[in-house]
C-alpha cells in the first residue's frame, strides 16, 4: 500500500475538529462526496490497509506505525482494537485482506504475512520473507480459490500462498515464495525508488492487476502461464498509485501523494483501461487504499504527512476512514 519514490519518504478545539471530520465534502453539486465512515481509537494509528469480512461486512484497518489492527463492526461509527500493537511480534500492519473462510491476512512489510482466525483471533500461520537483501511487502489480494498474492515494492516480485501452503504451515511458520517476476516488464527505476504496490484480481482469479506507483503503469499478470502485459491506460496514469479495488470491470485506485482517487473502466480482456472519473481533495488526507461497499468506497486516510512516515508534524485527531460516494 503506501511507499513513495524515495526509500525513507513515503510519498516524496475538540468539538470543532469533530464537526470538521464529519462534514461531507463535494467537488460539485452532483460530484463525489467525502464523509467520515468511522474513527480509529489510537492517536498514533497512521492507518494503511483495510479489509472487509465478506461474511459480516465488518472492516479491519491496520496501523503502519504500531502493528495494531482495528475492527469497525458493520454500521459502526467507531472502530475498536482487534489485535493490539505488537501482537505476535508484529511492528507494522500495512496490507490486509479477509477471506471467505474467516481468516484475516496481515502484512508486516519487513517480516512477512500473518494469518489469523477472525473468530478467535488465533494466529494460524506466519509466512516469512526469505533472508537476505531488502524487501518491502506492500499489498495483497485473495483470489476465489483461496490463493493469496502479495507485492514487494523493493523487488519487482509477486509472492504466492496457496491453500495447500497454508494447510502445511498451519500452526507454524513457512517461507514466503515468489511466484512472478515483473522485472522484465516494468521500466527501470532509481535504486531508492519503489515500484509495485496495490494488487487486485478479476472475478475469476486468473488475472492479477498490479500498479507501479513510480512508473505510473498498470500490469496484468496471467496466473496460469505467468505472462505479464502492460495495460494500456487511456486518459491518465497511475503515478503514486497505492491501493486498488476491482468490481466487475470497474477499477478504483488511491493515489497517495496527490490526494486523489481515480475510477477506470477495464476492457473485457483487461488489456486496456480508460479513466472515467477523478477526485482530488485534501480531505482524503493521503489515501493509501480503498474498499468497495454497497454504500460507497471506504478510503483509508493515513495522514502520513503529519508526523508519520513522511516527516514532522502533528496529525489531526481522530484518525479516520472516509466514505466516498458518487465515484
Amino acid at each position: 500500500m503506501s511507499r513513495s519514490i524515495h526509500r525513507r519518504t513515503f510519498l516524496t478545539g475538540a468539538a470543532a475538529a469533530a464537526v470538521a471530520v464529519a462534514a461531507p465534502r463535494a467537488t460539485a453539486a452532483t460530484g463525489p462526496r467525502i464523509s467520515t465512515a468511522f474513527t480509529l481509537p489510537d492517536d498514533r494509528a497512521y492507518p494503511e490497509g483495510i479489509a472487509l469480512d465478506p461474511r459480516t461486512g465488518d472492516a479491519y484497518v491496520g496501523s503502519f506505525t504500531t502493528g495494531a489492527v482495528y475492527r469497525a463492526a458493520a454500521g459502526s461509527r467507531a472502530a475498536e482494537v482487534f489485535l493490539p500493537a505488537g501482537s505476535d511480534g508484529r511492528t507494522t500492519a500495512n496490507g490486509l485482506k479477509a477471506d471467505r473462510a474467516g481468516r484475516l491476512w496481515v502484512i508486516d512489510h519487513t517480516a512477512g504475512i500473518d494469518v489469523y482466525d477472525l473468530d478467535d483471533r488465533t494466529l494460524l500461520a506466519r509466512f516469512e520473507i526469505p533472508a537476505g537483501g531488502q524487501h518491502f511487502l506492500n499489498d495483497l489480494v485473495i483470489t476465489p480459490d483461496g490463493t493469496a498474492y502479495a507485492t514487494d515494492s523493493v523487488r519487482p516480485l509477486v509472492y504466492r500462498i496457496t491453500p495447500a501452503d497454508l494447510a502445511r504451515a498451519r500452526g507454524g511458520r513457512a517461507p514466503l515464495a515468489a511466484r512472478f517476476d515483473l522485472s522484465g516488464a516494468i521500466p527501470p527505476r532509481a535504486p531508492d525508488a519503489y515500484a509495485l504496490n496495490g494488487i487486485t484480481a478479476d472475478p475469476t482469479g486468473r488475472r492479477l492487476f498490479v500498479v507501479d506507483m513510480t512508473g505510473g503503469g498498470l500490469y496484468r499478470v496471467d496466473v496460469t502461464d505467468g505472462s505479464v502485459r502492460q495495460v494500456a491506460l487511456h486518459g491518465g496514469d497511475l503515478t503514486h498509485g497505492d491501493g486498488l479495488e476491482l468490481s466487475h470491470r470497474t477499477l478504483w485506485a488511491a493515489h497517495n501523494l496527490s490526494n486523489t482517487l481515480t475510477r477506470w473502466r477495464l476492457s473485457p480482456d483487461g488489456g486496456a483501461a480508460r479513466l472515467t472519473r477523478t477526485l482530488t481533495d485534501p480531505a482524503l488526507q493521503i489515501p493509501t487504499t480503498l474498499a468497495h461497499t454497497p454504500r460507497g468506497l471506504l478510503v483509508v486516510r493515513s495522514q502520513f504527512d503529519k508526523g508519520g512516515p513522511m516527516g514532522p508534524g502533528t496529525p489531526t485527531p481522530p484518525f479516520t476512514v472516509a466514505r466516498v460516494t458518487g465515484l
